[in-house]
């Protein structure tokens, strides 16, 4: 696995490059704008150059996170536009800057079924206003906290099976939020039994990058809530089996946890986890 995080991007996004190697991440995710408004900057091509230009030298792979305003499920005709319109531009920045990913919460909404068909009408919108985009959405599988969809894996597999693009969405898998939601990977076998579930109802060839978040709270909360490797409540078996497991050999798996002054030491620890027998 390609161990990195999550890094700031004051200053500009090509910053986060440098950030990343300082804690010796062998990947990175970014925001590519203000995560919570509406409104941003344009991405200017100076920065998009320098983006470009830092990809290349540090040679590290990135992926991006969405804003966390958007929901595709909405009802309300403003929000709802709001959203398609902004996933639509943060993938158009994803687009210009080559970053492969963008990875998004799927949305809320009261009503399972109508929630779900409306993701993937926004989907397809958002596919509609992109067209011939490299970069793709990956729907990230979410806690359950509230009315947020996407905490079962049949909720991303009916969300894939209505979209009229199948082949230009990924999926993001987190740690904390698997396990939030039921899924009890704290052991190796449980582990074992949530990736055949998962390659069952998504299939693991969809599976684009992780999030490493260890959880603050019990099996099946429901509660978002992240913690740093083995300080929670999966502990560490859990990241031994993902780092060590040869079908992410090449897949990006980043920190989202509370103390970014700790990334270097939490990526060495989850890489150590790899070379233990």
């Amino acid at each position: 696995m390609l161990i990195g995080a999550h890094e700031s991007i004051a200053g500009g996004v090509s910053r986060a490059f440098a950030r990343a190697e300082e804690h010796g991440a062998r990947s990175l995710q970014l925001f590519t704008r203000n995560a919570r408004g509406w409104s941003a900057p344009p991405l200017t091509d100076e920065e998009r150059l320098a983006f470009r230009s830092e990809a290349k030298r540090s040679g590290l792979p990135v992926i991006a996170h969405g804003n966390y305003l958007v929901n595709l499920a909405a009802e309300e005709p403003v929000h709802r536009e709001r959203s398609i319109a902004c996933v639509a531009e943060e993938l158009t920045r994803c687009e210009r800057l080559g970053i492969a990913y963008l990875v998004m919460h799927p949305g809320t909404h009261a009503d399972e079924k109508r929630g779900l068909a409306l993701i993937a009408r926004g989907l397809d919108e958002v596919h509609a206003r992109c067209p011939r985009f490299k970069a793709r959405i990956c729907l990230e599988g979410t806690a359950g906290q509230g009315a947020s969809l996407g905490w079962r894996f049949e909720h991303l597999a009916e969300i894939l099976s209505q979209v009229s693009h199948e082949k230009r969405l990924g999926v993001c898998l987190d740690t904390c939020h698997l396990f939030a939601a039921g899924y009890d990977i704290s052991t190796v076998r449980g582990y074992e039994s949530v990736m055949e579930e998962c390659d069952r109802q998504v299939g693991l060839s969809r599976v684009c990058c992780f999030h490493l978040n260890d959880c603050k709270k019990p099996l099946g909360c429901r509660v978002d809530r992240h913690e740093e490797p083995g300080k929670g409540a999966i502990g560490l078996t859990a990241f031994r089996c993902l780092v060590k497991d040869e079908r992410f050999v090449d897949t990006i798996g980043v920190l989202e946890t509370p103390f970014p002054e700790r990334y270097g030491e939490n990526i060495r620890l989850l890489e150590s986890l790899g070379r233990r027998k």
